[in-house]
């Protein structure tokens, strides 16, 4: 296993690389030690080249491809294990401090017999400046743009939740006002049933009166 020299600041916005190359058989797996604070990005970029004897040179074969496969040290866990191919890059953020390997290992689909060797290139950037930033200008314009969707959203509802409570007002007012109209005329027929009842029983009262007398 190699280790790759690295010296890290604690301070923000330093952004530090380190670029090499190697050779290995297809198949082979290198591993390179890196330590990184917590919570740093790592983005690396490689390129395998496959030896051709007919050509005498390096070339990149589409049928080459490489496994990447990113550990942290101490707890053992991945946090990248993926296949790519013959050139690309990976990007990762370390979650705790300390010792990280960084495994590549070339899988070859050419042939069952052939074992080329292959040509390593790697470039390892580690910081916080900028990694990308023409996609986190995309990824902001993204946000801000949800946010404000969002905002408008709640001001939608917030001025529904008021015509809600509006109508709720005029409609206990008007229940209010249809219950003291429904009281005062109950009220008003009660008192004329009395007045009905007392004019009649007098009427009555008179009637037997009047007869007894003659």
């Amino acid at each position: 296993m190699l280790r790759l020299p690295l010296v890290v600041a604690f301070l923000s916005l330093l952004h530090l690389s380190s670029a090499l190359y190697f050779y290995l058989d297809a198949g082979e797996n290198r591993c390179f030690l890196e330590e990184l604070p917590k919570d740093t990005i790592v983005v690396g970029h490689y390129k395998a080249e496959e030896w051709q004897e007919s050509t005498k040179n390096y070339i990149v074969n589409d049928q080459l491809g490489i496994q990447i496969v990113v550990q942290e040290v101490d707890s053992g866990d991945k946090v990248v294990n993926t296949r790519g191919l013959p050139q690309g890059k990976f990007t990762f953020t370390s979650h705790e401090a300390g010792d990280h390997t960084i495994c590549l290992r070339s899988n070859y689909t050419g042939g069952w017999f052939s074992t080329p060797q292959v040509r390593m290139h790697l470039d390892i950037a580690v910081g916080e400046a900028k990694v990308d930033e023409e996609g986190e200008r995309e990824h902001v314009k993204d946000l801000a743009g949800k946010v404000k969707d969002l905002n408008s959203r709640l001001a939608d509802i917030r001025r529904e939740q008021v015509f809600q409570r509006e109508r709720e007002a005029e409609f206990r007012s008007l229940s209010e006002t249809t219950n003291s109209r429904a009281v005062w005329w109950s009220i008003a027929q009660l008192i004329t049933l009395i007045a009905t009842c007392t004019w009649q029983l007098r009427h009555l009262r008179m009637f037997f009166e009047s007869k007894k007398l003659r």
